[in-house]
């Protein structure tokens, strides 16, 4: 691993008192409740949690997706939260990638222009980029897929492509979210064997799942419930940053 978590080096990823609620039809939902969190360069780490605790809207705010209604965020000691949409669109081009359950890749371009397309929009000469492209296809199994358009491809094969895109750009930090949810078992095992192999290289991957399969591949477990961080700790069972509410959910499949 080209980075070791603990190293003594700055965060990668560090938030502070994060809150959000979602105002729509009814009653509030408070979404994030006074979230800190602290992510070290090289660490792999799985928000774990049932469905509506928050988990998702949780990455969302990390990435830049949506706007914090309180709190910090920090990228490499970079306070972000009062980025601008641009500038957050500049960072997650260079610094984060996102990986999503649904793909999102653009229905109408070919495999090869989804995951050239953040390297040319980051400024990669176009030979370079197509270098890039080629490598990682190539490594995630997808050769010979360049010309085909996502609908022509299976969900497992789709994910890979996103996966290819979030990556291309060498991004310091990967944000994963339910990148397994819409994958049968065989789809699930493959995210979660890439995610490993990247992991190892020294990649930083913030990871959403409820699926235990996928959270039991990160070094570090955190359960989050009813907007809350309830328990830290890492998967080898010394605890992070436990907040004494150890036990109040397990992973299930």
């Amino acid at each position: 691993m080209s980075a070791t978590p603990g190293d003594g080096s700055a965060p990668v990823l560090r938030a502070e008192g994060l809150v959000k609620t979602h105002h729509g039809e009814g009653a509030p939902a408070h979404a994030v409740r006074g979230v800190d969190l602290s992510v070290r360069r090289g660490e792999f780490v799985a928000v774990t949690g049932p469905s509506g605790a928050g988990k998702s809207t949780l990455l969302h705010l990390l990435g830049g997706l949506q706007r914090p209604d309180e709190g910090s965020i920090w990228l490499d000691d970079v306070r972000a939260d009062g980025w601008s949409e641009a500038r957050w669109a500049v960072e997650r081009r260079k610094r984060i990638g996102i990986v999503f359950q649904f793909f999102n890749l653009v229905s109408n371009l070919s495999v090869a222009d989804n995951v050239e397309l953040p390297a040319l929009l980051a400024g990669l000469p176009p030979k370079r980029a197509r270098a890039e492209r080629e490598a990682l296809l190539g490594e995630l199994g997808l050769a010979g897929k360049e010309r085909s358009m996502p609908g022509e491809l299976s969900g497992g094969e789709q994910q890979r492509v996103a996966l290819a895109r979030a990556l291309v750009n060498h991004p310091p930090l990967l944000l994963a979210d339910e990148p397994a949810g819409s994958l049968d078992s065989k789809g699930t095992r493959e995210v979660m064997r890439l995610l490993s192999r990247f992991h190892q290289r020294g990649q930083t991957i913030v990871l959403v799942t409820h699926d235990a399969r996928l959270a039991s591949a990160a070094d570090r477990v955190i359960s989050f419930f009813d907007g809350r961080i309830a328990d830290d700790a890492t998967l080898e069972g010394t605890p992070a940053r436990g907040k004494g509410i150890s036990g109040v959910l397990e992973l299930r499949d």
